[in-house]
């Protein structure tokens, strides 16, 4: 499958772009399960008005600067308690540069386990700053703000080429998007699939979602995955994006994943999404994920055809059965998934949402998966159907 790139348009004269909040991916190196205190500045820094992106601990330096990359961010903020910092913050800055994103900052702090002389050595090898224990956050969350704050150059080719886009060049456009600058769509012969997941918070759609991208690779050797996922902002303002931070099959070189803030829309999907999953299902995968944020009653987050096909994931404790027909996303499904069917009330579960389906009359298939579970049957028998 051969494609253009897109080429990157002035925005026309008086058109309005939507603010860029400040993107920041923060993490906790390999060999580190501390995360309290990075947990502690996540929100500290969303409160502040800003998107974090968190991956979670025990996280390599080629993890952490993919992941950086993807995302668009403009620093990447580290945590680190158990030693070997120095050698650690220096790889993550060596293998930004060598992937061409030596703008992206990098910052950090581990307690008392870095000393005032290795903060010197570390800025020297390229680190912007140490916080050491004690730093207020509000001073925290002012440095980060007034040092990333500024726009930075962008690196998108503005020629157009017969590869596929880099994920640094394609994370721009994605920006872009949020930003509400439009592009042209690349020229391919065939597009992606699209499927659309979505449902109550804490239904398992994050763990279900990386168990897919799990099958996924081992059934296309040479496929590429993308996952477009969203978690809500707070206010309209910042937001905590930490699905990345429950993927581990997601790290493959062949997958694609952007996570995307709501900035005030409801509904469970950005405003930008439209133009996101245009972008995706032109740049040359062979499949895309997007995962709604959590979702109540009334919400039908891909109402406006934005998929191809359409998943909701249910928990077995959605209440009394009364509440089945009060569900907007039951008449839209495709495919019905009860997720964590382990626990109790999971088969009662299963027969309600069958004699609730069959009133739709439309054939929508009903799957129990325990997503939590390796090699999970259930998982099997909904990938099988998404591929079909």
């Amino acid at each position: 499958m051969q494609n253009k790139a897109l080429y990157r348009p002035a925005p026309p004269r008086g058109f309005k772009l939507h603010p860029r909040p400040i993107r920041i991916l923060t993490a906790v190196p390999i060999c580190d399960g501390h995360d309290s205190g990075i947990i502690t500045i996540n929100f500290e820094l969303v409160r502040r008005g800003l998107e974090v992106i968190y991956l979670g601990y025990h996280r390599s330096a080629r993890d952490i600067v993919r992941a950086a990359m993807q995302e668009d961010v403009r620093a990447i903020g580290l945590s680190s308690y158990n030693g070997g910092h120095i050698e650690f913050f220096a790889e993550v800055h060596n293998l930004l540069r060598r992937h061409g994103a030596g703008d992206v900052g990098l910052f950090g702090g581990g307690g008392g386990t870095i000393t005032p002389a290795d903060a010197r050595q570390m800025q020297r090898q390229g680190v912007q700053r140490i916080f050491f224990a004690g730093t207020p956050l509000a001073e925290m969350a002012d440095w980060v703000k007034q040092t990333y704050g500024s726009s930075r150059k962008k690196h998108i080719s503005a020629k157009r080429t017969e590869t596929r886009p880099s994920d640094r060049d394609l994370a721009e456009l994605l920006t872009e998007a949020e930003a509400g600058i439009k592009h042209s769509t690349f020229n391919v012969q065939l597009s992606a699939r699209v499927v659309g997941l979505t449902g109550p918070g804490g239904a398992g759609k994050t763990t279900l979602i990386d168990e897919l991208a799990l099958r996924f690779l081992k059934l296309r050797p040479r496929g590429r995955l993308a996952i477009l996922s969203h978690d809500p902002s707070l206010n309209g303002n910042g937001a905590l994006l930490g699905d990345r931070a429950s993927m581990v099959n997601a790290q493959d070189d062949r997958v694609f994943m952007r996570s995307l803030a709501t900035r005030g829309k409801a509904g469970g999907v950005s405003s930008a999404t439209l133009d996101s999953l245009e972008i995706l299902r032109h740049a040359g995968f062979d499949l895309v994920l997007v995962e709604s944020t959590g979702i109540g009653q009334q919400d039908v987050p891909f109402a406006l055809k934005l998929v191809d096909k359409q998943v909701l994931v249910l928990s077995p404790d959605y209440g009394a059965r009364l509440q089945l027909h009060k569900i907007a996303m039951l008449e839209t499904a495709d495919i019905v998934v009860v997720n964590k069917s382990d626990q109790s009330g999971a088969r009662t579960a299963m027969s309600e949402l069958e004699q609730r389906l069959a009133l739709n009359d439309r054939g929508q298939k009903l799957v129990a998966t325990v997503a939590k579970r390796h090699r999970d049957s259930g998982v099997d028998e909904m990938f099988t159907e998404l591929m079909s």
